[in-house]
């Protein structure tokens, strides 16, 4: 079986280090970005994550920027994307309204909630986690 990939972007050092150990631990292939722009680089290089999870809030390129630039530039790849957002955030996601493969999930985030957010899509899609 292989390994699911997800990709994370968070410029919280912190925080993608809890995320990507707990991930790993549960048997994810994981790859770790601090900004949207160093993310859209990897993906242009070939990087393709089964599951991308973004914060909105980061330095050079946004959670919303990286989706928008997702999108244009590649239409034709599929993966789900989680947005991690704060409650005061919520009110801004008019922007996501077009996007059928993003999900919100309110911060503070917990691993678990996570993880059960990650297990539901990947056995919605059949897709063995």
């Amino acid at each position: 079986m292989m390994m699911k990939k997800i990709t994370l972007v968070d410029d919280e050092m912190h925080v993608l280090r809890i995320m990507r150990l707990s991930l790993e631990k549960q048997g994810y292939e994981v790859s770790t970005y601090s900004n949207g722009e160093e993310a859209l680089a990897a993906l242009k290089q070939g990087e393709h994550p089964d599951v991308l999870v973004t914060d909105i809030q980061m330095p050079r390129m946004t959670g919303e920027e990286l989706c928008k630039n997702i999108r244009l530039e590649f239409p034709d790849r599929s993966f789900r994307i989680f947005v991690l957002t704060s409650r005061t955030e919520i009110e801004h996601r008019d922007w996501s309204a077009s996007f059928d493969n993003l999900e919100f999930l309110e911060k503070p985030v917990s691993m678990r909630q996570l993880l059960i957010r990650l297990d539901s899509y990947f056995q919605s899609q059949k897709i063995p986690s």
